[in-house]
C-alpha cells in the first residue's frame, strides 16, 4: 500500500491523490503539514529533508516533490498510459508539468494566498490585480496549445494534465476576472468527467 503524507487541500498533494485515483491504487493518506504539523519530526526529516508535502512511500521507495511523485507513480503503474512510452509525447507531458511550476504558479500563488489565505484587512489587492493580469496571457498559451488537441500531450489523458488540471481548478474558483478561454474550458469539461478529479481536486479552496 502506498503511503502519502500531506493534507487534502494542498494543491501539491492533490496532484498525487488524483494520480493514485486514476491508477486505482490502494493508499493511505496521512494528514501532515499546515495545521496538522508533523513535518518537524526526525522520522519525517529522514524521508524528506525539505520537510514539505507531499512525500510518498511505496515499499522501500520514498519520493518527494509533487511532480516527481506523479512521474514515479505514472511510470511505475501507468506506463503506456499516464506515462507515455514515446519520448516525444512524454516530453509534451513533461514540459507542461514543468511549465505549471515555473511559469504559472508564481502568479497563481500570489492571487491564491492574498484572496483565500490572507484575512481581508491584510490583503494586497494591488498585487492581486497585477498577478491576475499577468496570468491571463499565461493561461492563453495553454489555451492555444489545446486548440489542436484534447489533452496536453495529445489525444489521450496523461500525467501532463494532472498538475495543470489542479492549477486550473484553483484558478477558476478565485474571486478575480478571467478571460474567455474556450479551449481550456472544453479541456476542463473533459477533466470534470473523471471521477478521480472530482474526488481529489474539485474541493473547496478554503
Amino acid at each position: 500500500m502506498i503511503k502519502i503524507w500531506g493534507r487534502a487541500n494542498s494543491i501539491n498533494v492533490q496532484k498525487v491523490m488524483w494520480t493514485v485515483g486514476e491508477l486505482g491504487l490502494d493508499f493511505e493518506r496521512i494528514d501532515a503539514g499546515g495545521a496538522f504539523g508533523g513535518l518537524d519530526t526526525p522520522e519525517y526529516g529522514r524521508m524528506n529533508p525539505n520537510r514539505k508535502i507531499p512525500t510518498i512511500r511505496d515499499g522501500e521507495v520514498v519520493v518527494w516533490e509533487s511532480n516527481a511523485c506523479v512521474r514515479y507513480l505514472a511510470a511505475q503503474y501507468g506506463a503506456g498510459w499516464l506515462w507515455p512510452l514515446d519520448p516525444g509525447q512524454r516530453s509534451q507531458a513533461d514540459r507542461w508539468m514543468d511549465w505549471m511550476l515555473t511559469t504559472l504558479m508564481p502568479d497563481l500563488t500570489i492571487v491564491f494566498w492574498q484572496t483565500i489565505r490572507t484575512p481581508p484587512e491584510r490583503r494586497d489587492m494591488a498585487a492581486v490585480h497585477e498577478a491576475a493580469t499577468r496570468l491571463a496571457p499565461i493561461w492563453a498559451i495553454l489555451d492555444g496549445h489545446l486548440s489542436e488537441r484534447a489533452f496536453v500531450a495529445g489525444a489521450e489523458f496523461t500525467m501532463g494534465d494532472i498538475p495543470v488540471g489542479c492549477a486550473y481548478w484553483r484558478y477558476v474558483n478565485l474571486p478575480i476576472e478571467r478571460p474567455q478561454l474556450p479551449h481550456l474550458e472544453a479541456w476542463f469539461a473533459r477533466l470534470k468527467e473523471r471521477p478521480a478529479y472530482r474526488t481529489h481536486v474539485m474541493l473547496p479552496l478554503s
